[in-house]
């Protein structure tokens, strides 16, 4: 008896009492817009010193604060898919992969048009579209410039693209047609980039960012947990996304596809996922931080538990993966105590 008794004690962690002064320092500087120390948001994700509710309670007052109970409900428009040539190794779009999926080129105006009146209609604010390859040819740019403009003269809403590289010169010709925000994710760390990626560098992709903050583009840019990168990894890329001044960030969390290179590297716990967003939250206090790929199936049970952390989600599909119904996502949202905001397509 005293022999289990002692065996239970021990399988639990011992929390001192400093994660308390932790979450009050992390509350202090995330009202005040400061980054967070390094040690402070490496504790976030060690399940030895802080506990998960007081930190999800702590997370939840500075989402509260800046953001309030709205929470987004995002649906991308895949325009193009598939044959890539670059050989990100987790990618099923890859050229190094062999997965499965629908490939087909850039769709028809009319579509994209219709996208754009759907989500106008449906009460959106952003209408994101998104496209396969490595850089879009000098041709796609006229072309998307052309679509952008005439979306912003059909329907008051903003426009987000995704098309990969871009350069500054590029990037103007998308803002003087009167595209609002241009997503590029950084996925990980430029130590880790090696490992996922060599057809271009992580030096590349902060290029491109850069390239589109340059002429007054708002940034999209986020990250994918789970590829087999560290702690340190993982608060590298949410402090690099802070000096860039990314106004929406994207948490992808890694899903497997058949077929893709990368293959299975090891379980998320539903813990563990929130630590990241709740990292997310403290280090962007004033962003659009939004539950990504792969919330449902990694998240699982505790999706609901996100919403304390981030102000936006993805439902439907993330580009060669099914996802939560749009409805299903609403349930959750109102069950939870917030407030859907504005559905964006």
């Amino acid at each position: 008896m005293s022999q289990s008794k002692n065996q239970s004690e021990q399988s639990w962690p011992v929390f001192s009492k400093e994660f308390v002064s932790v979450l009050e320092n992390l509350s202090a500087d995330a009202v005040l817009n400061k980054i967070p120390s390094r040690e402070h948001l490496l504790a976030i994700l060690d399940p030895q010193k802080i506990p998960l509710l007081p930190l999800l309670e702590a997370t939840r007052r500075v989402r509260e604060h800046f953001c309030g109970k709205d929470v987004r409900v995002q649906i991308l428009n895949n325009l193009q898919n598939g044959q890539c040539t670059e050989d990100c190794n987790y990618c099923a779009q890859s050229t190094s992969s062999c997965a499965d999926i629908k490939t087909y080129p850039m769709k028809p105006d009319d579509e994209i048009f219709a996208g754009a009146q759907r989500c106008a209609e449906s009460g959106g604010n952003r209408y994101c579209m998104v496209l396969s390859g490595r850089a879009p040819t000098a041709e796609r740019i006229q072309h998307l410039a052309s679509l952008v403009s005439e979306i912003k003269k059909r329907h008051n809403i903003e426009v987000c693209v995704s098309a990969g590289f871009i350069d500054a010169e590029q990037a103007r010709v998308l803002k003087n047609a009167g595209l609002d925000r241009y997503n590029h994710n950084l996925n990980t760390s430029s130590q880790y980039y090696d490992k996922i990626c060599s057809s271009h560098s992580h030096a590349d992709r902060m290029a491109c960012l850069e390239a589109a903050k340059s002429v007054g583009l708002d940034l999209c840019s986020g990250l994918i947990v789970g590829m087999g990168e560290s702690l340190d990894d993982i608060v590298s890329v949410a402090i690099a996304l802070r000096r860039l001044n990314v106004k929406s960030v994207p948490v992808n969390f890694y899903m497997h596809i058949p077929g893709s290179r990368l293959g299975e590297v090891g379980q998320l716990t539903p813990e563990y996922c929130l630590r990241v967003l709740c990292l997310f939250r403290f280090v962007h206090p004033d962003a659009e931080v939004r539950a990504a790929g792969g919330r449902e199936i990694n998240l699982r049970s505790l999706q609901p538990l996100a919403l304390y952390a981030v102000n936006s989600l993805f439902c439907e599909g993330y580009l060669n993966s099914s996802g939560q119904a749009l409805e299903n996502t609403k349930a959750m949202i109102c069950d939870a105590g917030y407030v859907i905001g504005q559905v964006e397509e």
